[in-house]
């Protein structure tokens, strides 16, 4: 038997406990904003990232490198905040064939609102448990990963480089 196909047990009970710690998470984060602020997580980190733009616009393009998500999701979630008054398409003043998605002055309120009930949650559920040696260990290895699952990052564009 060849022993590098199999994870060690150290390897395996790590691997089962990251594979936990994303299954539940994400349901974790959305149960929070959901509640508190009718948002799903990926209409709240997509306000977010507009936020945080100049101006607080990007084009559809560069918002979709910034929340990880293909053009296609990226587009559903951003008609859904634009028919609540949180978001609008306009075109790219720089280059007609781009449509730019712009936070509105609702879409601000909402995203101001809605972050400290979900930095709270973040810090009690993530930060929380962990020393600053931990938060620098976990960024060090999200890092590594990431360039494993994103090695041009193409995705990732919206988390600074170390």
């Amino acid at each position: 038997m060849d022993d590098d196909r199999w994870l060690t047990d150290q390897q395996l009970h790590a691997w089962k406990q990251l594979a936990a710690v994303v299954e539940l998470l994400p349901g974790a984060l959305e149960t929070q904003l959901k509640r508190d602020s009718d948002l799903s997580h990926f209409e709240y980190f997509t306000l977010a990232m507009l936020s945080e733009a100049p101006e607080h616009t990007l084009r559809m393009t560069a918002l979709a490198a910034r929340t990880n998500a293909t053009l296609a999701r990226l587009s559903h979630v951003v008609s859904r905040l634009a028919q609540r008054g949180l978001v609008q398409r306009v075109p790219c003043p720089t280059d007609r064939r781009a449509t730019n998605a712009v936070l509105t002055a609702e879409g601000r309120r909402t995203v101001v609102a809605a972050a400290p009930g979900h930095v709270s949650l973040v810090k009690d559920l993530v930060i929380g448990p962990l020393s600053d040696s931990d938060i620098a260990d976990l960024d060090r290895i999200t890092a590594r990963i990431l360039k494993r699952l994103d090695p041009a990052g193409h995705l990732a564009t919206g988390i600074d480089a170390r």
